[in-house]
């Protein structure tokens, strides 16, 4: 990039000379007037040059359009899939990431309890799996609860099936539950309510999504279109 700049200056630089018929600073010497076309002309040149190597070097810098709809976390540090490896899913069996590779992962946070985000996002993932149609066979979905005190294996077997019955409810203990919420830079509290629950709970809404080898490459944002999470996970499967 330096070396980029610096030879655009001096073209210019040297034009500038060429167009002003300063060619030194030590002497003044007349320039041939039949010279002089041919001095600007060399100038013009040299500045169409300076151009084009500028032109070139800020389209290079320019960020290439996503391919995607969710914001792209390349190289992400956190969210590694295999920290699930330490839950529990709704039928009792002890979570296995390796056997999802091959497939596209999506994995959300919440609790059963949840008034609207939890239940708006799982029906979104519906029905981006449905638009999926046969690819959807290639995906898998994984509910993990913040709420392992009132999501029991039981519980999470009859609430997260009920959306699809590809999707996984995972628990954990307390001390699990937040040491997984950690690495995946997931936020929640409970929150106090008069009402018979006795709580709820404050969440992150965002939803991660994992390439076909297991990498967390994906942030999507709770609200977003079943139509685009479709599309992004079919960029996903294809190898992008």
């Amino acid at each position: 990039m330096f070396i980029k700049i610096v030879i655009v200056l001096l073209l210019l630089i040297v034009a500038v000379s060429l167009l002003t018929g300063r060619g030194g600073a030590t002497r003044q010497v007349a320039t041939p007037s039949r010279v002089r076309p041919m001095m600007q002309k060399m100038a013009l040149i040299l500045l169409a040059l300076g151009a084009a190597i500028a032109i070139v070097h800020l389209a290079g810098c320019s960020p290439a359009p996503s391919a995607f709809h969710a914001t792209e976390v390349k190289e992400a540090n956190y969210g590694r899939l295999a920290t699930l490896d330490t839950l529990t899913d709704h039928t009792g069996r002890r979570l296995a990431s390796a056997d999802f590779r091959g497939k596209a992962v999506v994995v959300f946070f919440g609790y059963t309890q949840c008034p609207d985000i939890c239940p708006t996002t799982l029906v979104t993932m519906k029905e981006a799996m449905t638009l999926l149609g046969a690819d959807a066979e290639r995906v898998q979905v994984l509910f993990v609860t913040v709420d392992p005190e009132r999501d029991t294996q039981e519980v999470l077997a009859g609430y997260v099936p009920w959306f699809d019955a590809r999707f996984l409810g995972l628990y954990g203990d307390e001390k699990t539950t937040l040491k997984t919420a950690k690495e995946f830079r997931v936020f929640f509290t409970k929150v106090k309510s008069e009402t018979a629950l006795g709580y709820s709970i404050d969440h992150s809404a965002t939803s991660y999504a994992y390439d076909p080898q297991g990498r967390l490459r994906l942030l999507i944002r709770h609200g977003e279109t079943p139509a685009h999470i479709a599309a992004d996970l079919r960029q996903l499967l294809a190898g992008k």
